[in-house]
């Protein structure tokens, strides 16, 4: 029987957000109360759901002669180790000779960034990425939380400070990393993990520094039926006190990186706590390349001034550095606006802007906003190209980002 390449998720690094199950175009992928898996028998190696993953435990692999069933991978707690394959019929050893040629093409295609796959700007930074798991983490402490929306708002955003004292910890503006709560579900199994984007830059929170700041969300809703939900990993992040300890997993993220080109200009849309790798960027322009001749341009919602992160200090922050429109969707005395609203009035300085190759666009903040914001890229295109097309091919330049929940 000849090896194959099985496409297998790593259980330790998943965070069970579901977007490989939502994006797998032949529902290949599915779970159970523990895991999510890749069906063997009806994988076909088409990739879609590679890019979408925030952490990359969507992109591993095994070389078979046996596939792994669904209900053994169920069970796992951590990926198996690659077993050495024999090959019976030519008696050549080892997995990678034996590896399917069609599969290898496909795999090798997925990882070049090719077929419609979102890749890094050529000019990022290297970043690194899984140094740590759940059965290895990395310690920090706390040693800063602040709350950064204003104290009578609905919304209780919190501006928190991990420092990782001797334990290099490298991360690049727009990676993310992983948080587990303590204790375990009610099966035993350890909680699942939560990212949160990097919202410093990557000298630290304060420069030269061992330390990273997230922008976290404390999720606390009221049910159809009275009762509350409070969001496990948030509300563990949003009430830790200095000195509290922290186990982190990561860094994660490949392709959702800055560019290094001080000639970039960078199109940042975001809601809520979608600003924080944002807030990364602009630090690293500010710090590294105060006089880049590239433009950041941020269009950042929320319902009102006191609901938007870090509404005080972006106040502040120079139009030199950071032409900045915050738009509000609950004002008293305006009508609702969102940030696709805002775009299509900056309709002709964005065009300029999209005309030219040194345009970078970076999406992030709740799914419910792609569209919106592609229908607005799309009417302020229209007499320079058609959107579909300039969208494809700067993602495929590494110059089109969408990260949304």
């Amino acid at each position: 029987m000849p090896a194959t390449k099985q496409h297998v998720i790593d259980p330790e690094i998943c965070i069970r957000c579901n977007t490989c199950e939502e994006t797998c175009p032949i529902d290949a992928v599915t779970h159970n109360d523990d895991n999510y898996v890749v069906d063997p028998a009806k994988c076909n190696y088409c990739m879609d759901c590679i890019s979408p993953c925030p952490t990359g435990a969507i992109d591993n692999w095994r070389v078979v002669l046996d596939s792994y069933s669904i209900d053994e991978q169920f069970e796992w707690f951590e990926l198996p180790e690659q077993d050495e394959i024999s090959d019976g019929a030519s008696g050549a050893s080892g997995a990678i000779d034996a590896l399917d040629e069609e599969a290898a093409a496909l795999i090798a295609e997925a990882h070049e960034g090719v077929g419609g796959h979102s890749i890094a700007p050529p000019s990022a930074s290297k970043p690194s990425i899984n140094l740590f798991n759940r059965g290895s983490p990395a310690p920090a402490t706390c040693v800063g939380n602040f709350r950064i929306t204003d104290i009578d708002a609905e919304s209780d955003v919190r501006h928190i400070i991990l420092d990782f004292g001797q334990v290099p910890f490298p991360v690049l503006e727009g990676q993310s990393i992983g948080v587990v709560p303590p204790g375990e579900r009610a099966n035993g199994r350890p909680h699942a993990m939560r990212l949160y984007s990097v919202s410093s830059s990557r000298d630290g929170e304060k420069p030269n520094t061992n330390n990273l700041a997230l922008t976290i969300k404390r999720v606390v809703e009221l049910r159809d039926d009275a009762s509350t939900f409070r969001g496990l990993a948030s509300n563990y992040m949003c009430d830790l006190e200095r000195g509290d300890k922290v186990n982190v997993v990561g860094p994660f993220g490949a392709t959702f990186l800055m560019p290094d080109d001080p000639s970039a200009n960078i199109i940042m849309i975001c809601t809520g706590t979608g600003s924080a790798p944002f807030r990364a960027f602009t630090e690293r322009r500010r710090r590294a390349m105060p006089q880049a001749p590239g433009k950041l341009y941020l269009f950042f919602g929320a319902r009102t001034p006191g609901e938007l992160p870090y509404f005080g200090p972006l106040k502040k922050v120079p139009t030199s550095l950071l032409d900045k429109e915050l738009v509000f969707s609950r004002l008293a005395d305006r009508p609702k606006e969102y940030v696709q609203d805002r775009m299509l009035k900056r309709g002709e300085d964005l065009a300029e802007v999209l005309s030219h190759a040194t345009a970078h666009i970076f999406v992030c903040g709740l799914k419910g906003m792609e569209e919106g914001v592609d229908a607005s890229f799309a009417k302020i295109c229209a007499d320079l190209s058609h959107w579909p097309e300039l969208r494809d091919r700067m993602r495929a330049e590494g110059r089109y980002h969408v990260e949304t929940y």
